[in-house]
């Protein structure tokens, strides 16, 4: 099963994280706000609650526990991880809540998770031995194989729960370091190197293949129009606020030969300038820009902030996703006339 065919445009949804630490009432503000909502992050709750700690919970046969700089894959039993389970089961069942209440259970209505991809795991978590998991090229295949089963299990547990259509979002903001070999080692004599991207390509394209659900790749990093190019049949979630050439370029071979685009376009920070009208109106320019007819945005194209909204103030967080969806609307009912 591929993306392509069943994420549809005309939509908002959010990136991932939310401010606070109260997973009942982040739940309630996204799927209020969201026609594609999506399970929460709540990073504010600390060990266990970001995006790299959570994987302590989806990792299958890896356990991992937090060290003094940060994550590290370690024995069995460790607090973090039982922590990290305890978060993801709330979040979890703060949605069954919100959607058994609104009759949503069994729809087949959208549902996004998030899960952070491999290689950025690999960047950020270190071994037992004393280095960074890319370092070592079996150990970082180890983590796609665990991540790939873990997320599997995980989309298997959000199914029976929510009778949802699951999208699964794989979280990659360190892929071009990851690429281009530079990502920061521990010691200077630590050298990580360098993951061709056809490698990366095959690894994450197995693991898009294994999990079969619609998968979508978020990076709100620079686009890597070389990952794009070679890795289909997924959507990309990527910052368009301020394409350069080659973004625009990139925007149209992504959109051309079918693939979605969860786009970036709405600030994380509090901006009354922005209105639904004026980020629909912005998408509509990016297309004619880029050559393509209007109607693309209501096929293909799904209206996101610029990344997660872990920092921002909660107020700003619950008005940025209200605005995503309105644009989402004015896009799928008449992209023509923006």
């Amino acid at each position: 099963m591929t993306a392509a065919g069943t994420i549809l445009g005309g939509a908002g949804t959010g990136i991932g994280s939310m401010p606070g630490t109260d997973a009942r009432e982040a739940a309630a503000v996204v799927n209020g706000e969201l026609d594609l909502a999506h399970l929460v992050e709540l990073p504010a709750r600390g060990v266990g609650g970001d995006m790299i700690g959570r994987m302590a919970a989806v990792l299958v046969d890896l356990p991992m526990d937090a060290d003094t700089w940060g994550y590290r894959l370690g024995a069995r039993g460790a607090g973090s991880a039982r922590r990290a389970r305890d978060y993801l089961q709330a979040d979890l069942d703060a949605v069954e809540e919100l959607w058994d209440a609104a009759g949503f259970v069994g729809t087949s209505r959208p549902f996004k998770i998030q899960v952070c991809g491999p290689f950025t795991l690999s960047a950020s978590v270190e071994l037992p031995a004393g280095h960074k998991v890319l370092r070592d090229r079996g150990a970082w295949r180890d983590v796609v194989a665990s991540t790939t089963e873990g997320t599997r299990e995980l989309v298997g547990e959000v199914a029976r729960r929510l009778g949802a259509e699951v999208i699964v979002q794989i979280d990659e903001p360190m892929i071009g370091r990851v690429i281009d070999g530079t990502v920061t080692p521990l010691t200077r004599f630590d050298t990580i190197p360098a993951v061709p991207v056809v490698e990366v390509v095959d690894a994450l394209r197995g693991l898009v293949d294994q999990i079969g659900r619609p998968a979508i790749v978020h990076s709100c990093a620079t686009p890597r129009w070389d990952l794009v190019q070679r890795m289909t049949g997924v959507g990309w979630s990527l910052d368009v606020t301020s394409p350069s050439s080659s973004d625009l370029d990139g925007l149209g071979m992504l959109l051309d030969r079918g693939d979605p685009l969860m786009a970036g376009v709405v600030p994380t920070a509090g901006d009354r300038r922005v209105r639904a009208e004026t980020v629909a109106q912005h998408l509509a320019r990016l297309v004619d820009r880029i050559g393509i007819e209007r109607k693309v945005l209501a096929q293909r194209v799904i209206v996101s902030p610029t990344c997660g909204l872990a920092g921002a103030d909660p107020a700003w967080a619950t008005a940025a996703l209200g605005i995503c969806a309105s644009a989402g609307e004015l896009l799928a009912t008449d992209p023509g006339a923006l």
